[in-house]
């Protein structure tokens, strides 16, 4: 590692390098190669006239030690770059956290590097003091935090608010991930349910007695009947009248929930930690696609009459031949056995299961159907 190497990796010429160019630079190799590196880079910066400090050597040289020895944290090596001065803060006192350097979109990409330039013309008009940061002076890094705050919260000449528009890509990101994963899910389903042997008749006399059942749970305030409206958006007062769709839209809820619990019932809760009504739908809501593909398609093989317990449905993902989740971790089992105690809860009321935990005619007949429509796009 040289100044050739700091300038390649900065794509800057030795004269312009920053702080940051170099933390970077050396945060790039090893740390014992940075280490053994680190006297004559100094002295290279120092022939070029673009010294910068002894308190960055020195901290450098002190952070890099820790780095070898195994002693540095993160949130260690994290603060020295950001005592760079022209460094973004991982998180803003507004809990802003920027996209990892290899998840960042074009917006993301453009705002960066606009503000990265914005720091560096305040380090050099002297508004950001490095060495302040590097020691850890509390009003040098209170400044700097409300100097980040404000301008990712600041529109551009332009009209965009940095903050915003970063945010609003990372949506975009994720929700178009999530419909890419959805549709694959989608076509797995119809694929695996298009080869089963048999598929049952609807059980319209066990559907009548659910769905009687399941339109008096929905009038009443409190569990489940709120989980239930909140699980098919059901919570402006309509339903359906048709049996078949009241129970479908219900069941698909369930792998997807719609809409939050009542506001009513929110403003009534301790926010310290969550209600039960709450866990649930957190729960319903940290259930993969991947998960609820291998379940209801196992029990759509299996039939009638199979346990569909929360232990034998996380059994039955784990060895599951549809999805490539490696799940050979206890843990994992465990957690998505957790998971599942909340669906099988709700499904006991819906009568897909019996109170012994055992799969029905109608939860078999009904499970691919509601999860297909939990995945097929609105019209």
């Amino acid at each position: 590692m040289d100044l050739d190497f700091v300038s390649a990796h900065a794509e800057r010429p030795a004269t312009a390098l920053t702080r940051r160019d170099v933390a970077r630079a050396l945060l790039a190799v090893p740390s014992g190669v940075a280490l053994v590196a680190l006297p004559d880079l100094r002295r290279a910066m120092m022939a070029v006239g673009n010294p910068l400090s002894a308190t960055f050597w020195d901290t450098a040289r002190s952070t890099l030690s820790a780095i070898e020895a195994g002693t540095a944290t993160v949130g260690d090596v994290q603060r020295w770059l950001e005592a760079s001065g022209s460094e973004p803060i991982l998180l803003t006192p507004s809990y802003f956290v920027w996209p990892e350097e290899d998840e960042r979109g074009p917006v993301a990409e453009e705002m960066h590097a606009r503000f990265v330039a914005f720091l560096e013309q305040r380090v050099e008009a002297g508004e950001i003091d490095p060495d302040a940061l590097a020691e850890g002076n509390p009003a040098a890094r209170a400044a700097y935090e409300e100097l980040q705050e404000r301008w990712l919260n600041t529109a551009l000449p332009d009209g965009r608010v940095p903050s915003l528009v970063v945010s609003d890509e990372q949506d975009e990101e994720l929700f178009a991930a999530w419909d890419e994963e959805e549709s694959y899910a989608l076509a797995e389903l119809r694929r695996i349910v298009a080869e089963l042997p048999k598929r049952p008749e609807l059980p319209e006399p066990e559907l009548r007695n659910a769905a009687a059942r399941l339109r008096e749970m929905l009038v009443f305030p409190g569990y489940p009947g709120n989980v239930l409206r909140a699980c098919a958006g059901f919570e402006g007062g309509l339903m359906p009248e048709d049996d078949r769709e009241l129970w479908l839209a219900v069941v698909a809820g369930i792998a997807g929930p719609i809409s939050d619990l009542d506001e009513d019932l929110e403003a009534e809760e301790n926010h310290e930690e969550l209600s039960h009504e709450e866990a649930v739908l957190a729960a319903l809501c940290a259930i993969h696609h991947a998960d609820w593909l291998a379940a209801v398609a196992a029990l759509a093989r299996l039939g009638p009459g199979v346990l569909a317990s929360p232990e034998r449905i996380a059994r039955l993902i784990a060895e599951s031949e549809d999805i490539t989740v490696d799940m050979d971790d206890p843990d994992d089992i465990e957690t998505t056995e957790t998971l599942f105690t909340h669906v099988t809860g709700l499904w006991s009321y819906l009568g897909i299961v019996d109170e012994d935990e055992v799969l029905t005619p109608l939860g078999w007949w009904g499970l691919p159907e509601a999860l297909e429509r939990a995945w097929s796009p609105e019209d």
